[in-house]
């Protein structure tokens, strides 16, 4: 019997990639740049899944193809706003993604952007490259202490989670959250949390707010300006979830105004482009989308996507079904 036929939309870790190989027919790209509509459309009428990730838009025209012959999309991620899910439920696909893996990693990241905001890190860093540094003074390039501070959560899964449990056992920091889906009480209690009413209660009595809620339509553009207008002079917006979730042109003008102290954004909504009046700006870290990238999570997410295929050509239900 012949094996399943697999095509990754972009090059895995190279034990993933031959633990697939093992197992399916795989098709790599070997050139690692993102595939282009009609590439995935090809992809979905001559493979038996499709391993997309954040990178590949399978939005409602790539899905317009008659009689594919993929069966599954096994998302490497675990956001999955990119894939249409209601044209992939009328062509009878199932879709997958890689949820809880990558918890850590991501946490670590919302931290460490974080604390380089309220440090100024990137701005100190640029200033040795640059040559500019000419030795230590009392004034220079004072920051905003991080300890005890106020951190607001906008939606509380397993990566909010993570980050409060790090920020406030680790900083004694207060914890704020605002979600749809009330979480465990003990872990309320033990964090000494308190949930908001709404994300603008959140915004206006936090000192660092981070984001942490899927995107889509829901969530487009959550922070606006008139949202922004409501957070503190000398607080932090950190945004790890999605891109479409801030309004970047409001934020680059909260940013370039000082309504708000700084950003630290390791998403965008048009990646790769990144707004030149974000680039411009000094308070803002901008980082390339790193939130999983670690050696042992990028392998621990390719890992999901296979025992996602296997199950579902097994006809068993992967562990991992979106819809």
């Amino acid at each position: 019997m012949s094996k399943p036929r697999v095509v990754l939309t972009r090059r895995w870790p190279a034990e993933v990639e031959a633990e697939l190989a093992a197992r399916f027919e795989v098709v790599l790209n070997l050139t690692d740049t993102p595939l282009d509509a009609a590439q995935l459309q090809r992809a979905l009428l001559t493979a038996d899944a499709l391993c997309p990730t954040v990178t590949d838009r399978v939005d409602a025209s790539v899905l317009a193809v008659t009689a594919p012959r993929a069966r599954l999309i096994a998302n490497y991620g675990v956001g999955f706003n990119h894939i249409d899910l209601n044209a992939t439920k009328a062509l009878g696909m199932a879709v997958t993604n890689t949820p809880g893996v990558l918890t850590d990693a991501t946490a670590d990241l919302a931290l460490t952007l974080l604390l380089m905001t309220a440090r100024r890190a990137g701005e100190g860093e640029r200033e040795i490259r640059a040559g500019r540094w000419d030795g230590w003074r009392p004034t220079q390039l004072l920051g905003t202490e991080v300890t005890g501070k106020t951190l607001g959560l906008v939606g509380f899964g397993r990566i909010a989670q993570a980050v409060a449990q790090r920020a406030h056992f680790g900083f004694g920091m207060k914890i704020l959250f605002q979600t749809p889906r009330p979480p465990p009480g003990e872990l309320v209690a033990s964090l000494n949390a308190t949930a908001c009413a709404s994300v603008e209660q959140l915004l206006a009595e936090s000192d660092f707010v981070s984001l942490h809620c899927p995107g889509g339509a829901a969530t487009r553009h959550l922070i606006n300006a008139e949202r922004l207008a409501l957070m503190k002079p000398s607080a932090f917006l950190i945004n790890t979830a999605r891109g479409e979730v801030v309004d970047e042109a409001a934020l680059a003008v909260a940013l370039a105004e000082r309504r708000i102290a700084g950003a630290g954004l390791d998403v965008y909504a048009a990646e790769p482009e990144v707004p030149a009046a974000l680039r411009d700006l000094e308070n803002v870290v901008l980082l390339p989308h790193l939130g999983s990238a670690t050696t042992a999570t990028r392998i621990a997410m390719g890992r999901r996507v296979l025992a996602n295929l296997e199950a579902f050509f097994a006809g068993e239900t992967p562990p991992d079904r979106v819809i």
